[in-house]
């Protein structure tokens, strides 16, 4: 378990190079928080008692502040935004109908949609109503509605959603996860130079290089 930064940190990143804590990473990044980091071995530390006790699913990301234990990035996503408004991260309260809703469409419905076309498993059409985004297709079809008009996903400023829908479209294309529809190129065009995203970026392949092969 390796740590950086300040020990007298209030907020801890627990995260892997190649994990989904590069999400988080951003977020942080965007945030400007001061954080100390903690680098986690897959199948060995994450599986470890100490790791567990924090979150007993054994994987990364998760954070721990000021007592407080938050697992899942979009959870860790919108308290960032919560915790540190001066980052201008979340929508005002009564604007929030956007930012919630693309938010978790895709930790739930997109999420769900990525994995299961990545392992291919097919979901038959009578089976569609028993799966949360239906099917493939359709669930592509919302996000390319989602991300398709001139600003952001929840309106016409950046926020914490844009963090976490833009995460999927830029590592989803990346990796073959999606298509690049026009949609998704365009939108991820607008994301790609954020600062706060370049800096995250470059820390994790830094630390990817770095870690033992085994680690990762």
């Amino acid at each position: 378990m390796a740590l950086t930064e300040s020990p007298d940190c209030g907020l801890v990143f627990y995260t892997n190079p190649m994990s989904r804590g590069r999400i988080v990473r951003w977020m942080l990044e965007e945030t400007g928080a001061d954080y100390r980091q903690v680098l986690l071995a897959y199948e060995t530390e994450m599986k470890a008692p100490d790791y567990l006790a924090i979150n007993p699913m054994g994987k990364v990301p998760a954070i721990t502040h000021k007592g407080h234990v938050v697992t899942e990035c979009a959870a860790i996503c919108a308290y960032l935004a919560d915790t540190f408004p001066d980052a201008g991260l979340a929508p005002a309260p009564m604007d929030r109908a956007d930012y919630y809703r693309w938010l978790f469409f895709a930790a739930g419905p997109l999420e769900a949609a990525l994995v299961n076309h990545s392992l291919k498993v097919t979901v038959r059409q009578e089976q569609q109503r028993m799966v949360g985004y239906g099917n493939y297709d359709l669930t592509l079809d919302t996000l390319a509605l989602a991300v398709s008009g001139s600003g952001y996903v929840a309106g016409d400023r950046f926020t914490a959603a844009d963090v976490y829908v833009g995460a999927h479209i830029l590592w989803g294309m990346q990796f073959g996860s999606l298509p690049r529809r026009p949609e998704f190129e365009a939108y991820a065009a607008k994301l790609a130079n954020r600062p706060a995203l370049v800096a995250a970026q470059a820390l994790d392949n830094q630390l990817a290089e770095t870690m033992p092969a085994q680690d990762l």
